[in-house]
């Protein structure tokens, strides 16, 4: 057997039958590159590691003893595997046949680019905008807003946004969600932050990508299903006040003099995370 060339990457929290469901569409169409699948999971209780050894004894398991969050794991599967490609892929994903290997393909032509990321569709093939510029008060104001006119279904803004998302471009980030990097660009870059613990690890890694000369590449020529926010249904509470402390701690790395501000408005909606 060759040694993977990819290393496959999924993070697991108490999502057993996501994480299944991933690994079942895997199996189904698995890509033609040499690859490894490694399965983190951070101390779920539902089973997960044991359904995952009895089901699929070729794949990698990597069991922390605690949950450190999404950060911590994706970097405790990048340092099990071996493969010169590291995909970081949501449980909640879904992968037809032959995407993989269609994103590996566009990767090699673009020898300048140490990340590659695929269009992102729901389950109803309703597409995600999963790129943009890097993350400021600005630019996630607008990519919210974006966003929510899109969720509405208002034609000219999903027009805009299905336009958008069929075209190659290089970009400052995109989404973690199915994020495919060069392990010696990932090295170099020191992995992902942990201090992020669930959210926005995306774009500071792809920061650090380019801080070290590399591109960010956004492909239509691979297209995963992406079920999202089916997992953070299961503890919605949990995972917002998450949420908030990855982008205070976003703000604190990036725009330091915005925190107080963020601070302050998120006191004010109740929201500011304990």
């Amino acid at each position: 057997m060759s040694p993977p060339t990819l290393s496959i990457v999924i993070v697991n929290y108490n999502a057993r039958a996501h994480l299944e469901n991933c690994l079942e569409s895997l199996a189904a169409a698995p890509p033609a590159i040499p690859h490894e699948i490694v399965v983190v999971d951070n101390a779920s209780s539902d089973g997960s590691a044991a359904a995952v050894r009895a089901r699929w004894p070729g794949v990698t398991i990597v069991e922390e003893p605690t949950n450190r969050g999404f950060a911590a794991g994706n970097n405790a599967g990048i340092r099990a595997g071996t493969g010169t490609l590291v995909l970081l892929l949501n449980n909640d994903t879904l992968v037809p046949a032959g995407a993989i290997d269609r994103l590996v393909g566009r990767l090699a032509e673009h020898p300048e680019a140490a990340v590659a990321g695929p269009r992102l569709v729901d389950a109803d093939g309703i597409v995600e905008l999963t790129f943009g510029p890097m993350m400021s008060p600005f630019a996630e104001l607008r990519q919210k807003i974006v966003m929510a006119l899109h969720g509405l279904r208002i034609a000219p803004v999903s027009a805009w946004v299905e336009r958008a998302t069929r075209r190659e471009r290089v970009v400052d980030w995109v989404s973690g969600a199915c994020l495919l990097v060069r392990r010696a660009a990932a090295e170099q870059a020191g992995l992902l932050d942990e201090r992020f613990f669930l959210y926005t690890e995306d774009v500071d890694f792809c920061a650090a990508i380019r801080r070290q000369g590399h591109r960010v590449l956004f492909t239509p020529a691979a297209e995963i299903v992406h079920l999202r926010g089916r997992s953070r249904a299961t503890a919605p509470a949990a995972m917002e006040d998450a949420y908030r402390r990855s982008h205070l701690a976003f703000y604190e790395k990036h725009h330091p003099r915005w925190v107080p501000l963020l601070r302050l408005y998120l006191r004010l909606k109740g929201r500011l995370p304990r």
